[in-house]
Protein backbone atom coordinates (compact mmCIF):
# COMPACT_ATOMS: atom_id res chain seq x y z
CA UNK A 1 0.00 0.00 0.00
CA UNK A 2 1.95 2.91 -0.96
CA UNK A 3 1.75 6.24 1.35
CA UNK A 4 1.16 4.19 3.97
CA UNK A 5 2.53 5.25 7.25
CA UNK A 6 5.21 2.79 8.76
CA UNK A 7 4.53 3.03 12.65
CA UNK A 8 7.85 2.13 14.82
CA UNK A 9 7.14 0.37 18.27
CA UNK A 10 10.80 0.07 20.17
CA UNK A 11 11.07 -3.74 21.74
CA UNK A 12 10.45 -4.31 25.04
CA UNK A 13 7.67 -1.48 25.23
CA UNK A 14 4.23 -1.68 25.31
CA UNK A 15 2.04 1.43 24.17
CA UNK A 16 -0.25 3.42 25.89
CA UNK A 17 -3.80 3.70 25.01
CA UNK A 18 -4.21 7.91 25.06
CA UNK A 19 -1.49 9.87 26.29
CA UNK A 20 -2.21 13.70 27.97
CA UNK A 21 0.12 16.32 26.89
CA UNK A 22 -0.11 20.24 27.86
CA UNK A 23 -4.14 19.28 28.63
CA UNK A 24 -4.73 17.57 25.27
CA UNK A 25 -5.39 13.73 25.17
CA UNK A 26 -3.45 11.96 22.19
CA UNK A 27 -3.42 8.75 20.39
CA UNK A 28 -1.00 6.26 21.77
CA UNK A 29 -1.19 4.14 18.77
CA UNK A 30 0.04 7.22 16.54
CA UNK A 31 3.54 8.65 15.01
CA UNK A 32 4.81 11.21 17.22
CA UNK A 33 4.86 13.82 14.58
CA UNK A 34 1.39 13.39 13.41
CA UNK A 35 -0.14 13.35 17.13
CA UNK A 36 2.14 16.79 18.19
CA UNK A 37 0.06 18.38 15.67
CA UNK A 38 -3.01 18.02 17.54
CA UNK A 39 -2.03 20.44 20.05
CA UNK A 40 -3.12 23.72 19.78
CA UNK A 41 0.19 25.83 18.88
CA UNK A 42 2.13 22.95 17.38
CA UNK A 43 2.12 22.57 13.55
CA UNK A 44 4.40 20.17 11.67
CA UNK A 45 7.63 22.38 11.43
CA UNK A 46 7.55 22.88 15.39
CA UNK A 47 6.98 19.27 15.66
CA UNK A 48 9.97 18.17 13.68
CA UNK A 49 12.30 20.38 15.62
CA UNK A 50 11.30 18.51 18.98
CA UNK A 51 11.91 15.33 17.49
CA UNK A 52 14.94 16.37 16.09
CA UNK A 53 16.52 18.50 19.31
CA UNK A 54 15.33 15.21 21.74
CA UNK A 55 16.58 12.72 19.24
CA UNK A 56 13.34 10.85 18.85
CA UNK A 57 11.99 9.36 15.98
CA UNK A 58 9.44 11.29 14.52
CA UNK A 59 7.70 7.52 13.36
CA UNK A 60 7.81 6.34 16.41
CA UNK A 61 4.58 5.49 18.21
CA UNK A 62 3.35 7.71 20.63
CA UNK A 63 2.38 5.62 23.33
CA UNK A 64 6.04 3.52 23.38
CA UNK A 65 7.58 6.89 25.05
CA UNK A 66 8.54 6.44 28.78
CA UNK A 67 7.23 8.82 31.61
CA UNK A 68 10.41 10.26 31.32
CA UNK A 69 10.66 10.70 27.36
CA UNK A 70 6.87 12.13 28.04
CA UNK A 71 8.41 14.88 30.85
CA UNK A 72 11.11 15.95 28.66
CA UNK A 73 8.30 16.11 25.98
CA UNK A 74 5.92 17.91 27.56
CA UNK A 75 9.01 20.75 28.74
CA UNK A 76 10.45 20.95 25.33
CA UNK A 77 7.16 22.45 24.56
CA UNK A 78 6.04 24.69 26.79
CA UNK A 79 10.00 26.03 26.94
CA UNK A 80 11.39 25.02 23.58
CA UNK A 81 14.23 28.19 23.92
CA UNK A 82 15.95 25.67 26.60
CA UNK A 83 16.44 23.10 24.01
CA UNK A 84 17.87 25.17 21.48
CA UNK A 85 14.78 25.99 19.31
CA UNK A 86 15.32 29.29 17.38
CA UNK A 87 13.61 32.41 18.29
CA UNK A 88 12.22 32.76 15.56
CA UNK A 89 10.34 29.11 15.39
CA UNK A 90 8.31 30.32 18.29
CA UNK A 91 4.83 31.60 17.61
CA UNK A 92 5.19 34.47 19.97
CA UNK A 93 7.95 36.74 19.31
CA UNK A 94 8.40 40.61 21.22
CA UNK A 95 4.96 39.80 23.39
CA UNK A 96 3.27 43.63 23.77
CA UNK A 97 3.53 42.96 27.46
CA UNK A 98 6.96 41.96 28.33
CA UNK A 99 8.83 42.19 25.29
CA UNK A 100 9.86 38.57 25.27
CA UNK A 101 10.16 36.25 23.06
CA UNK A 102 7.33 32.74 24.22
CA UNK A 103 5.75 29.79 22.39
CA UNK A 104 2.38 28.97 23.83
CA UNK A 105 0.96 25.54 23.36
CA UNK A 106 -2.67 24.16 24.79
CA UNK A 107 -5.15 25.93 26.34
CA UNK A 108 -2.69 29.30 27.14
CA UNK A 109 -2.46 29.89 23.12
CA UNK A 110 -6.51 29.76 22.75
CA UNK A 111 -6.89 32.42 25.33
CA UNK A 112 -4.32 34.38 24.20
CA UNK A 113 -5.29 34.55 20.76
CA UNK A 114 -8.60 35.22 22.48
CA UNK A 115 -7.26 38.42 24.84
CA UNK A 116 -5.55 40.22 21.40
CA UNK A 117 -8.71 39.85 19.95
CA UNK A 118 -10.49 41.75 22.68
CA UNK A 119 -7.15 43.96 23.08
CA UNK A 120 -7.84 45.18 19.24
CA UNK A 121 -11.78 45.48 19.86
CA UNK A 122 -10.74 47.58 22.92
CA UNK A 123 -8.66 50.05 20.80
CA UNK A 124 -11.13 50.35 18.33
CA UNK A 125 -8.42 49.80 15.64
CA UNK A 126 -8.94 48.77 12.15
CA UNK A 127 -8.97 45.17 12.90
CA UNK A 128 -11.13 45.25 15.87
CA UNK A 129 -13.98 46.35 14.62
CA UNK A 130 -13.54 44.23 11.39
CA UNK A 131 -13.34 41.19 14.24
CA UNK A 132 -16.33 42.90 15.87
CA UNK A 133 -18.34 42.98 13.24
CA UNK A 134 -17.38 39.22 11.87
CA UNK A 135 -15.82 40.45 8.30
CA UNK A 136 -12.45 39.15 6.76
CA UNK A 137 -9.70 40.85 8.70
CA UNK A 138 -6.43 40.53 6.17
CA UNK A 139 -7.94 42.18 3.50
CA UNK A 140 -10.28 39.58 1.68
CA UNK A 141 -13.15 40.64 -0.60
CA UNK A 142 -16.61 40.56 0.96
CA UNK A 143 -18.51 41.13 -2.24
CA UNK A 144 -18.21 37.26 -2.56
CA UNK A 145 -16.66 35.41 -0.44
CA UNK A 146 -17.07 35.61 3.71
CA UNK A 147 -20.58 35.26 3.62
CA UNK A 148 -21.79 32.29 6.77
CA UNK A 149 -25.03 30.71 6.85
CA UNK A 150 -27.84 29.95 4.21
CA UNK A 151 -28.71 31.57 1.02
CA UNK A 152 -31.36 34.31 0.85
CA UNK A 153 -34.58 34.34 -1.66
CA UNK A 154 -33.23 31.64 -3.20
CA UNK A 155 -35.59 28.22 -3.75
CA UNK A 156 -33.28 25.00 -4.86
CA UNK A 157 -36.23 22.48 -4.89
CA UNK A 158 -38.41 22.32 -7.57
CA UNK A 159 -41.08 21.16 -5.24
CA UNK A 160 -40.78 24.15 -3.29
CA UNK A 161 -40.45 26.39 -5.39
CA UNK A 162 -44.18 25.26 -7.04
CA UNK A 163 -45.46 25.28 -3.56
CA UNK A 164 -44.29 28.97 -2.83
CA UNK A 165 -45.96 29.88 -6.25
CA UNK A 166 -49.34 28.71 -5.23
CA UNK A 167 -48.89 30.80 -1.96
CA UNK A 168 -48.35 33.32 -3.57
CA UNK A 169 -51.65 33.31 -5.83
CA UNK A 170 -53.66 32.82 -3.10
Amino acid sequence: MPGALKLIIPEGRTLKDVIRIVGVELDGHKPIIIELRKVPGVNWRFANAICNVLKINKWQALGSLTDEELEKLEDCLKRPQNYGIPSWMLNRRKDPRDGQDKHLVGPDEEIQVKMDIKREIELNTWRGNRHMYNLPVRGQRTRSHHRKGSTVGVVKNKELRAQQKSENKE
